[in-house]
């Protein structure tokens, strides 16, 4: 498993500096360099589809790293794993 998230941080996507909510459209807008509220927007309107914009926005969340390169998922994970004393 720690070699999905390894090629995850690999394709240098992170959530972006200029973030509103979880930092996706900003981590977008950074890596396509682009205006982040063109994004924002898209991103938007995206939610007008049902239930893809909204699925495809959580799914995209859980798996985009921190700028430390830290992943929700991954921590999740971990902290399943652990046995609790």
């Amino acid at each position: 498993m720690n070699r999905v998230f390894d090629s995850i941080r690999r394709l240098g996507f992170t959530r972006g500096p200029s973030r509103l909510v979880g930092g996706i459209a900003g981590g977008i807008a950074a890596r396509v360099t682009t205006n982040v509220w063109l994004i924002r927007l898209l991103v938007l309107l995206s939610f007008l589809l049902p239930v893809i914009g909204w699925v495809l926005y959580v799914a995209v969340w859980i798996v985009t790293p921190w700028t430390d390169g830290s992943i929700p998922l991954e921590r999740w994970l971990a902290s399943r794993r652990r046995p609790t004393a």
